[in-house]
């Protein structure tokens, strides 16, 4: 598979907490000595470290929503080789926002399923943004099959708002697609990787995402609804969504306290938006350990099934649930 073209972020598509840096950025790109170029840097680092050390999750939500942040294939390219693509449900259609097929790293065969938003308006649109309809899972169910019959390794690669919500959706059994995914994912007897890269929204993000070793990059979200939508519902106004982002727990170190997720990917400075390839490096060290892992036996779909058993956990309040008893 051809090199991913690579796309720069300028002013016009910072972050507002990014403007301060993008600024200096540009100064030193013009920078005409050594010494001023030196200076300016520190200036970055020290600049950069100020604000990402005190991202609010909402800011975390606009970072994983960039435009210039890396997908799916902008990671695959970069870390597997000989990678094939296979389409098709073999029931009704291909579905283009799912990509599937086999390659290697470093040598180790695996199979490989993820959603592809797209990058430019045109891919954007084929894609549908990331969100695969019925035809779509059932591909990966395909993928999913193959890895279990070959003992291949299976990579899952998420990143979407949602499943695809249109009426046709629903026609197709999307309900049930996801739904067999969500069985099958649970029972593989191959070890499973999940990578969450930029959003894993709802369902359609937990179709693929079901696995032995779920890693989330920094700067990335998993919602079970957008926190603009979420804060619609509570509220009646979408402009609390930052509070709604805060409450939900939405970020990679929230999650990873909360149990849902395994481990928190590190990302480059500045974001992933900004270094694409030195964030695929990052993810494939962690994909080498999961492999590693599956050499050693570690992965078993019981200890997968126990892990999901085990998430949720709440307080019971003892004075509130002795006057409920009482009441």
């Amino acid at each position: 598979m051809a090199e991913p073209k690579k796309r720069r972020a300028g002013a016009d598509q910072a972050l507002p907490f990014e403007k301060t840096l993008v600024e200096i950025e540009e100064r030193l790109s013009k920078a005409q000595t050594d010494e001023e170029r030196s200076a300016i840097a520190a200036e970055l680092d020290k600049e950069r470290r100020k604000v990402f050390e005190s991202l609010t999750p909402w800011q975390r939500v606009q970072l994983a929503r960039h435009p210039q942040r890396p997908r799916m294939l902008d990671f695959t390219t970069r870390i597997l080789e000989d990678f094939v693509e296979l389409h098709g449900d073999r029931a009704l259609a291909d579905d283009p926002a799912m990509v599937t097929g086999i390659g290697r790293f470093q040598g180790q065969t695996v199979c490989v399923v993820g959603q592809q938003k797209g990058t430019t308006t045109d891919e954007k649109l084929q894609r549908n943004f990331g969100m695969a309809g019925p035809e779509g899972y059932r591909k990966a169910l395909r993928i999913f099959d193959m890895a279990e019959r070959f003992g291949l390794p299976l990579l899952t690669f998420v990143d979407t708002p949602a499943a695809h919500p249109g009426v046709e959706a629903e026609q197709h059994g999307q309900g049930p697609a996801i739904a067999r995914n969500l069985w099958a994912l649970t029972r593989l007897r191959t070890p499973v990787f999940c990578a969450i890269l930029s959003e894993g929204g709802s369902g359609g993000a937990l179709g693929i995402a079901v696995g032995d070793w779920i890693a989330m990059l920094e700067h990335a979200i998993y919602v079970i609804c957008p926190p603009e939508r979420c804060a619609e519902i509570l509220w009646r106004d979408a402009e609390r969504k930052e509070i709604a982002a805060s409450a939900m727990k939405v970020t990679a170190y929230d999650l990873k306290a909360l149990g849902v997720i395994d481990s928190v990917v590190g990302e480059p400075p500045g974001g992933a938006h900004k270094d694409h390839a030195g964030a695929a490096s990052i993810l494939g060290e962690e994909v080498e350990r999961f492999l590693a892992g599956c050499r050693e036996g570690r992965w078993k779909p019981e200890l997968r099934r126990e892990k999901y058993r085990k998430m949720g956990a709440w307080i019971e309040d003892d004075a509130e649930t002795a006057r409920q008893a009482q009441a």
